[in-house]
């Protein structure tokens, strides 16, 4: 079952606070509001993912728009899998999900994002840190 981390929920509440700051009196804008409900609601319950057909529309509608903001592919032109490594010593991907990767949904390539992330062995998040973040920017 797809499901979303806390962590893309925290990025793409900041993402629409960015675009659309809170209004007069602290009113939230709708983005905002309706992704915050779903992460309010995350943090009581001590949860660290949801379900993605558990997010109400308006919530799942501004976490696509966030995602489609984001970096679509973790790697960075130093492909290891190509040379028969089972994991990526460039992005962290398994040699499936490399080869997987156009047919995965959003909330596949973000469960891999975060897992490569959680892991931070490869090149990406170490030496070439700041060679990635360039190339995804």
């Amino acid at each position: 079952m797809p499901s979303i981390h806390i962590t893309d929920l925290e990025a793409a509440i900041n993402y629409w606070r960015d675009r659309s700051p809170a209004g007069a009196g602290g009113a939230l804008a709708p983005a905002t509001a309706h992704l915050a409900e779903v992460y309010a609601r995350m943090i009581v319950e001590q949860r660290t993912h949801i379900a993605a057909h558990a997010l109400p529309d308006a919530a799942l509608q501004a976490w696509l728009r966030w995602y489609d903001t984001t970096p679509d592919t973790p790697c960075i032109a130093i492909c290891s899998t190509s040379q028969g490594d089972s994991h990526c010593k460039g992005c962290g991907r398994t040699f499936a999900e490399v080869q997987q990767w156009l047919s995965l949904s959003p909330y596949a390539k973000r469960a891999v994002w975060q897992r490569i992330r959680e892991e931070g062995l490869a090149l990406r998040f170490t030496r070439y840190a700041e060679r990635a973040a360039e190339k995804n920017s």
